[in-house]
């Protein structure tokens, strides 16, 4: 049964840590109005829902939850990466993915499941289980599963650490029932706990073997910056970079060879 939007959006305040005045303020609204619609004494308009949703960061696909709630129809439009709207954006991802060539780059949702990739990922996965590899791939779990990379992985316990802290964050900041479900589920895979970075590490990389040769990479997560629709807000690049030289020899040699 979905709770009363009011209910719905004290637990978005209380999950950002805010107090009402805080939010009144940024809101510019009366404490007592937003006292009055937490406790649903006063039933909020859609242009109200939409004004403290903006505040409050909450995820486009849960702003249309709210709307739901509230009795308001969506406000935001949601198609399938597949749908005609959609073209030109998908033709600017795959222009990204194959530009990033010869390393690898992946088109993520906010499951964490891969929608597109580039060929050099698709040769770094070469030799996983294949039962990981049948649609929907998810990039988390082919990671750290024991028959995916993780066997492959050098600083596996370092690189569990940060894929399940990053993994951790998003579930409690979005309030996901399925991230917190595959939290459970990653974490209870094999791989130890990391240490801890350095105080003048810059990134955490990813260490990983292939063909005999280890491979050092950082990645960059790059969004779309001002997106109307729910698909196109969740969707995230996830781009690796070569961390030293003889990384991005090896994989300029592996794209001339191919």
């Amino acid at each position: 049964m979905t709770q009363p939007v009011g209910v719905l959006l004290r637990e978005w305040r209380e999950r950002r840590r805010l107090s009402q005045l805080e939010l009144s303020i940024q809101a510019e609204i009366s404490t007592r109005h937003l006292s009055f619609v937490e406790t649903g004494r006063s039933k909020p308009t859609s242009a109200m829902i939409l004004r403290l949703t903006e505040h409050l960061e909450v995820p486009l696909r849960d702003r249309n939850a709210l709307l739901l709630a509230g009795g308001y129809a969506p406000a935001y439009p949601e198609g399938g990466l597949d749908a005609p709207q959609l073209r030109a954006v998908r033709a600017s991802l795959r222009q990204v993915l194959t530009g990033h060539e010869p390393f690898p780059a992946v088109v993520v949702d906010r499951l964490w499941t891969m929608l597109d990739a580039n060929a050099p990922v698709h040769r770094l996965v070469a030799g996983v289980a294949p039962a990981l590899l049948e649609p929907p791939v998810n990039v988390l779990r082919l990671s750290l599963h024991p028959d995916g990379l993780a066997p492959r992985i050098v600083n596996l316990a370092e690189w569990r650490a940060h894929l399940l802290g990053r993994l951790d964050r998003q579930a409690r900041t979005t309030g996901d029932p399925a991230l917190s479900d595959l939290l459970a589920e990653l974490s209870a895979y094999p791989g130890g706990d990391g240490p801890a970075p350095a105080p003048h590490d810059v990134v955490v990389p990813l260490r990983i073997r292939q063909d005999g040769v280890e491979l050092r990479f950082f990645s960059i997560t790059a969004v779309f910056g001002s997106p109307l629709d729910v698909t196109v807000a969740e969707l995230a690049i996830e781009s690796f970079f070569p961390a030293d030289a003889a990384t991005a020899t090896a994989l300029g040699t592996a794209l001339g060879a191919a």
